[in-house]
């Protein structure tokens, strides 16, 4: 076993709260330097959002946690930039229409434009290629792809990999950074027992390795160390509902006792529908706020 070079993560009480209420709360996180740690809960527990915050994605509400010795939130820019990502839908997803050679080179390229030195940029042209070229090698040879055994090898489109080797591929492209944290969401979506087996037989072969491992999935394998996160029941805006609909109740109840006409009982019976049809545009005009809200949180979160 290698000695680690990853990044120890530690959350307490940690939570994250968006539009639409709380996305999860109280979650606590210890993970030494080369820890494999599974993300387990349900989906819509908010396991994705706990993953992004965890590697800067996402800013955290309350609660406190550390990624190799630098705060979140306040240091989210560098948690960035030590911290890689896996497959996380909707944030890290590879064109389809890309081969296998072209994200490996785009990657290649773009790790070495910001995260190179000036030296080494000014090194002769063959020297940068050879070390890029190994950089790839190395990263392929941990994710445990084999390019050459794939039908077209380099030169295969993501669209045509099985959902195993897409995973193997997208640790390769992660690993060419040697990132200290690696976050892979979904670790167990639509892959049969047998591959299920293999794809946490890779990323524990990355821990061992030295990296820092987190992952999210329905269920983590036995052995494996895991942070609970359930589902956050968001009980405010029910609670709005149902006040706002005793009072009307009360206010109509009290207006047809008040008058002793059928013609003022008929008014009363308008004027509770009219207040039903603005309560229905008031609900209308919140949800569309809500999911403008969370257009602009995911926008952000691209963009970070």
């Amino acid at each position: 076993m290698n000695s680690p070079h990853g990044a120890a993560v530690t959350a307490e009480d940690l939570g994250l709260k968006g539009p639409r209420g709380w996305a999860f709360r109280s979650v606590s996180v210890k993970a030494e330097p080369g820890s494999l740690i599974a993300i387990e809960g349900p989906s819509g527990s908010g396991r994705t959002c706990l993953l992004l915050a965890l590697t800067g994605r996402m800013r955290p509400t309350e609660g406190s946690a550390e990624v190799g010795g630098l705060p979140l939130p306040r240091k989210m820019a560098a948690v960035r930039r030590i911290s890689a990502l896996g497959p996380v839908p909707g944030v890290s997803e590879l064109d389809p229409a890309l081969t296998i050679a072209e994200h490996l080179r785009e990657r290649a390229l773009l790790q070495r434009r910001f995260d190179g030195s000036l030296r080494a940029l000014l090194r002769p042209r063959a020297e940068r290629i050879a070390a890029a070229r190994s950089r790839i090698d190395t990263a392929l040879e941990a994710a445990g792809l084999d390019v050459a055994a794939l039908p077209k090898q380099e030169r295969t489109s993501v669209r045509d990999l099985e959902r195993l080797e897409a995973l193997r591929l997208y640790v390769a492209l992660a690993l060419i950074g040697r990132p200290g944290l690696l976050a892979v969401d979904d670790t167990d979506l639509k892959l049969s027992d047998v591959d299920r087996t293999e794809a946490w037989q890779l990323l524990r072969s990355v821990a061992e390795a030295g990296t820092t491992v987190l992952a999210v999935c329905s269920q983590a394998p036995e052995g494996t160390t895991a942070v609970r996160t359930t589902a956050v029941e968001n009980t405010s805006t029910a609670e709005s509902t149902s006040t706002a609909e005793e009072t009307g109740t009360a206010e109509r109840t009290e207006m047809a006792e008040n008058t002793g006409t059928a013609e003022n009982t008929e008014t009363a019976g308008d004027t509770g529908t009219a207040d039903d049809a603005e309560s229905t545009e008031d609900t209308t005009e919140s949800t569309t706020d809500d999911e403008e809200g969370t257009a602009d949180a995911i926008a952000e979160t691209r963009r970070a």
